[in-house]
């Protein structure tokens, strides 16, 4: 037995390299990031003939060289799709990708701590908890609040929703006669987190919106005095600190005030504008989200942290803790350990990845300032480009920017104005210079601009603006023929 254990040993000796293997590894590897990094200021956002179909010609289980495998990752993987580390991806509301992060991730990984328990990892749970109370406070809860991080804003908002729901105590039975209002506007993985909480059967009601896709707050009590003459039950208003399609603000301090007098839990989905909340000069917007009882922020969003690191914010943090806490036999030896709250006991995870050390890496190398200001630059950079835009003839925008969204579309002399503005989309997104996206806002075929990575600057938003002109006179060309 003991020749079998030590050979077995000997095989396997290969998943723990000596130091001199290890250093060979990563300078390889950080060869590829640096040239990636140094690339990207030239690099195609968008590679749109790029599948990364080739992975499969590499077996899977079939050892290979350090260099084919790096090789691997950088035309099967980084080449193909959208380049979200670049600051001309201005489609979509990106993680952002800071270096300082990666540093973090690179150390837990080593480290391989246990974050999901106090008793397991002190530190990494003292850490988190330290930078979910600053989140906290920073929107103005007080004392007794918790949270969690979480992988991103999806599970952030199920976590809410699971603690909402079991703080309302309802049953099974409950739930076709349970009412949650809402906009149409709303992250659909909001409507996803309600589904797999089990309250899909519940009447959501979508409430009128005004000219700026805002929840039109007066008719939420009208409906929640209708439902209640009907024997329904109200339990839940969700709204949205910047949506994703427009960037709209739902008028939160307005809809706290009734949600408070009607006994409503309010949520909001402050995934992507939470953050906001560091700019002075604009956080007068987001008042009222003090009075919310959970809300969702994202430090991948509005901190530029890489992607997997949402946050969620319960104000009762005893009831965060009841939905979600679960003990068992094994675990009994972490009960003693109670100087902090552990994060497996205010969310679903059990195991944990040490996610705030991506986050508590970058905040104490370059302090807030540096955040606040990059924040500041993309809500002034967005409206530099909506007047920008607005003087040029033909466009038809949408609201002025509350913050980093907007969008627009171009009204053709002839034509299908719905037809062109997707053959305009798709000419810019073919061109891979610059990413813009699209939505359909009622029948309304419109493009988005969607500006918060980091290193989106004044030269990217001019440059995006030459594109679009370059493709309309294209275009125009084309139809004039």
């Amino acid at each position: 037995m003991i020749d079998k254990i030590n050979a077995l040993e000997e095989k396997a000796a290969v998943l723990s390299p000596d130091k001199e293997t290890r250093q060979a590894l990563r300078a390889k590897a950080i060869d590829l990031a640096e040239e990636f990094l140094e690339d990207l200021p030239h690099s195609k956002i968008y590679n749109l003939d790029e599948t990364g179909k080739k992975l499969y010609d590499t077996p899977l289980v079939e050892p290979d060289s350090w260099d084919n495998m790096l090789d691997v990752i950088k035309n099967e993987i980084d080449l193909p799709g959208i380049n979200a580390a670049s600051g001309r991806h201005l489609g979509y509301i990106p993680g952002g990708g800071l270096y300082a992060s990666s540093l973090g991730d690179y150390l837990a990984a080593v480290y391989n701590k246990y974050a999901g328990v106090y008793f397991a990892a002190p530190g990494a749970v003292r850490m988190e908890n330290q930078l979910i109370n600053w989140m906290g406070e920073l929107i103005g809860y007080k004392e007794g609040f918790a949270g969690n991080l979480t992988s991103g804003g999806s599970i952030a908002n199920l976590t809410a929703i699971v603690a909402a729901r079991d703080a309302f105590n309802i049953k099974g039975r409950d739930v076709e006669k349970t009412v949650i209002y809402a906009s149409e506007q709303m992250h659909h993985c909001v409507n996803k987190a309600i589904r797999i909480a089990g309250m899909n059967e519940a009447i959501i009601r979508y409430l009128p919106l005004d000219e700026k896709h805002r929840i039109v707050a007066s008719t939420l009590e009208e409906h929640v005095a209708n439902d209640r003459e009907q024997n329904l039950r109200p339990w839940m208003v969700i709204a949205s600190a910047g949506t994703t399609d427009t960037g709209a603000i739902d008028p939160l301090e307005e809809i706290g005030v009734i949600a408070r007098r009607n006994n409503l839990w309010f949520h909001v989905d402050a995934a992507y504008g939470g953050f906001f909340m560091l700019c002075d000069e604009f956080k007068d917007k987001l008042k009222g989200l003090e009075m919310t009882d959970s809300l969702v922020m994202d430090p991948h969003k509005g901190l530029f942290l890489p992607y997997g690191i949402g946050t969620v914010l319960v104000k009762d943090g005893q009831k965060l803790y009841e939905a979600h806490s679960q003990h068992a036999n094994y675990m009994q030896d972490t009960i003693r350990a109670t100087d902090e709250i552990s994060p497996a006991d205010l969310s679903p995870e059990l195991s944990k990845h040490f996610r705030g050390l991506r986050m508590w890496i970058p905040i104490k190398l370059y302090g807030l300032e540096p955040f606040k200001a990059c924040l500041e630059e993309k809500i002034w950079l967005t409206r530099y480009f909506y007047e920008q835009l607005g003087q040029l003839p033909g466009f038809e925008l949408g609201p002025y920017p509350d913050l980093t969204v907007m969008y627009f579309r171009y009204l053709p002399k002839f034509g299908d104005a719905n037809e062109f503005n997707e053959q305009l989309a798709r000419s810019i997104q073919e061109d891979g210079r610059t990413f813009l996206s699209t939505t359909v806002l009622g029948d309304t075929f419109v493009i988005r601009l969607a500006v918060l990575s980091f290193r989106s600057h004044l030269r990217e938003i001019d440059l995006t603006l030459e594109i679009i002109k370059e493709k309309l006179e294209e275009l125009e060309g084309k139809s004039n023929r």
